[in-house]
């Protein structure tokens, strides 16, 4: 019997693109062992956990806010709360996690057992847009922890560049994931039926330029004349150019997955009222940093430095977050060291 050409059916998951990889690059890989299939296997789960309370968040009242506040002053939504319990009780299951940062708790947490690994993570990015309906989704980082390594603060307060992987998945039309363990960057969508990530955006690579930018301009009287000039630019080219698309959405995962798509740049700068910027470095930053740059594309912070280099000095440390298409970002350096 001949097979239905319009059925795929040798399809690549996740935990078999991630053994593929490790095969792949064998022992020069920064993570070589199973161990880490087996954190993957505990992300996926928070991935999928999170996607479906989003999904049924109306129906069972998991929109509005908790009447608590996170650890960087945000008023908690409830499915934060929710979210952030998933996340932190997928780690713990893994076996394979020592720390975990997470933005909604103060401190770093630490578990017991022999794990080798330390996560960072926004459990749900962009949560004042839920009761809208608009993408959120989770962030996150890892780190491996050097040899010997109990687990403390230390661990984590690291330059992004030590990052053994990061990505980010959307949860939106579909839950999409975006990943790199540091050889390229991959796109993944969630197979509800099939309760599997299915590779379907294979070396995802950002033009060097396009004419998109995304910043939340209600933010522009307090901005820098650096700044200022940089967007006047793009909006009033002197050269008699078409000038460039705006595209906002105001939810970080969002505005960085289209632009991974589109190409073109986003920006979150510091201001007079956000005097270190307001996007976090470890769990925001580095992870997005990491992403944009396996995908060829630069992230740099307000004063024109690598993200990746810095190094945070606190677990929710702040800072001004400039990326995306590499032609795009090092015209905003331009501006922003003039």
């Amino acid at each position: 019997m001949e097979a239905n050409p319009e059925v795929q059916t040798d399809i690549i998951t996740l935990t078999r693109f991630i053994l593929q990889e490790q095969n792949k690059v064998g022992a020069s890989s920064a993570i070589p062992t199973g161990d880490f299939t087996l954190l993957l296997n505990s992300l996926q789960f928070a991935f999928k956990f999170i996607a479906h309370n989003i999904r049924r968040s109306t129906l069972v009242n998991l929109i509005g806010l908790s009447g608590t506040a996170n650890s960087t002053g945000d008023d908690q939504k409830k499915l934060d709360v929710i979210g952030d319990e998933i996340f932190i009780n997928a780690m713990k299951a893994s076996g394979k996690v020592k720390l975990v940062v997470s933005e909604e708790q103060e401190d770093l947490i630490v578990f017991e057992g022999d794990g080798r690994y330390a996560v960072v993570c926004d459990p749900i990015d962009g949560s004042s847009n839920l009761d809208a309906g608009v993408s959120v989704g989770t962030i996150f980082g890892v780190y491996k922890l050097p040899e010997g390594s109990s687990g403390s603060i230390k661990d984590v307060l690291r330059p992004g560049k030590e990052m053994v992987a990061a990505g980010y998945t959307m949860y939106g039309a579909s839950a999409n994931l975006v990943l790199s363990t540091g050889n390229g960057c991959n796109g993944f969508t969630l197979d509800d039926p099939l309760g599997e990530f299915i590779l379907t955006h294979p070396d995802l690579k950002l033009p060097d330029l396009r004419s998109i930018y995304s910043v939340n301009e209600g933010n522009s009287s307090l901005w820098s004349d650096n700044v200022k000039n940089y967007f006047k630019a793009l909006k009033f080219p002197e050269d008699g150019s078409k000038p460039y698309s705006a595209r906002y959405i105001g939810s970080m995962v969002a505005d960085v997955h289209r632009t991974i798509l589109y190409g073109g740049m986003f920006a979150y700068p510091a201001d007079s009222k956000s005097k270190k910027g307001k996007l976090r470095l470890l769990y925001e930053g580095f992870p997005m940093a990491y992403i944009i740059e396996q995908a060829g594309g630069l992230a740099i912070n307000d004063n024109g430095e690598r993200i990746l280099d810095l190094v945070p000095t606190e677990i929710h440390e702040r800072s001004g977050v400039w990326l995306g298409s590499k032609g795009e970002i090092e015209k905003a350096k331009k501006y922003l060291l003039k």
